[in-house]
C-alpha cells in the first residue's frame, strides 16, 4: 500500500496531466492502464470537482500573483493542498503544508517551497479552525 506521500506525488502527476492536456480528472483516470491509489484518486477528483472554489481561495490570498502566471507545478500543488485543507479535514494542517512544500522543492523552482508554504498557510488560517 503506497504512503500518503507517494499518493500525493501521484496526484500531482495526474493534476499536472489534467491541466496540460485540458482534460477532466475522470478522463485522465479512465485512460490509465493501472488505477492510482485511492487517496491520489480522491485528491485529483476532489480538486476537479471543487476547482472554482479552490481557485477562488488561491486567488484571494496570492497577492500580486495571477493564477495563470504561476508555474504549473505550483498551481497544481496549491490546488491539491487547498483541497486537503478545505475538504479533507482529518489531515492535519502541518502535514498538508509540509508535504506540499517538499513536493514544490523537489519538482518546481527554487522559490516554490517558500511560495507554496506562505500561500497555503494563509489559506489554512481561513479554512481551518486550528492554529497553523
Amino acid at each position: 500500500m503506497p504512503t500518503r506521500r507517494a499518493a500525493r506525488e501521484r496526484a500531482l502527476e495526474l493534476a499536472y496531466e489534467c491541466e496540460q492536456r485540458g482534460l477532466s480528472a475522470d478522463e485522465v483516470l479512465n485512460d490509465l492502464p493501472v488505477a492510482p491509489d485511492a487517496y491520489a484518486r480522491e485528491l485529483v477528483v476532489g480538486v476537479d470537482e471543487r476547482r472554482e472554489e479552490i481557485d477562488a481561495l488561491i486567488s484571494k490570498y496570492s497577492e500580486h500573483w495571477a493564477l495563470d502566471r504561476m508555474p504549473v507545478i505550483d498551481r497544481a500543488l496549491l490546488r491539491l493542498g487547498t483541497y486537503e485543507l478545505g475538504w479533507m479535514i482529518d489531515t492535519p494542517t502541518p502535514v498538508v503544508i509540509t508535504e506540499a512544500v517538499e513536493l514544490a522543492k523537489q519538482y518546481s523552482t527554487k522559490d516554490s517551497g517558500r511560495f507554496v508554504n506562505g500561500l497555503l498557510a494563509r489559506i489554512a488560517e481561513d479554512v481551518r479552525t486550528e492554529p497553523v
